[in-house]
């Protein structure tokens, strides 16, 4: 609001990924180490936490093979929800690299940032590099980005509007066409 009031232009990319918690590689135990410095007990601790689970499908008298679990952070817990977040912690480094600011909540990513009228087409191949950086990022990590539930947003004064690009933004293999509103978190953004 601030940047669009100063009379410039602001983009916002809701990012929503496909069964994120399933999809958290166990690597998570040496990011932990490594990012974090977590070692010793802790360490061990948040091993056997994540290591060594099974599942199966029951439906009636039916009972599938059990299956033992290469990925996946325990959904319904509060440690489920700090473990995603530790997981997903250098994608914020990733997004401010490109000059964006990376606001996480749990598994709904947001990328946004503004610039002056007479620097958008700068501004938006810095989203777009910043977009195919996420798209190889989540690929690496076995997170899996939701195209249909994400969405871009151009923001600016109505009288600004018509500078507004209207061109797709790529997130991995599809293309997500800008919008004149969208709902985040609750809260229904328009454009102007």
């Amino acid at each position: 609001m601030t940047a669009v009031d100063g009379g410039g232009v602001a983009a916002l990319v809701l990012l929503d990924l496909s069964a994120a918690f399933d999809t958290v590689d166990h690597i998570l135990c040496r990011r932990l180490q490594t990012s974090f410095s977590l070692t010793g007990s802790v360490l061990r601790w948040f091993t056997t936490y994540l290591h060594g689970r099974s599942q199966y499908v029951h439906r009636g008298l039916m009972k599938s093979v059990v299956t033992m679990l290469v990925c996946g952070d325990p959904q319904g817990s509060v440690l489920g929800l700090i473990l995603f977040l530790l997981y997903t912690a250098d994608l914020i480094a990733l997004v401010e690299r490109h000059g964006f600011c990376p606001p996480l909540y749990a598994d709904d990513s947001q990328v946004y940032g503004s610039c002056r009228p007479s620097a958008i087409a700068d501004f938006q191949l810095r989203l777009f590099a910043c977009s195919d950086d996420i798209a190889s990022w989540m690929r690496a990590n076995r997170l899996q980005p939701n195209t249909s539930k994400t969405d871009l947003l151009w923001c600016s004064t109505a009288r600004r509007q018509h500078q507004l690009p209207s061109i797709a933004l790529r997130v991995g293999d599809d293309s997500v066409l800008p919008l004149t509103s969208v709902r985040d978190l609750g809260i229904y953004l328009d454009a102007a």
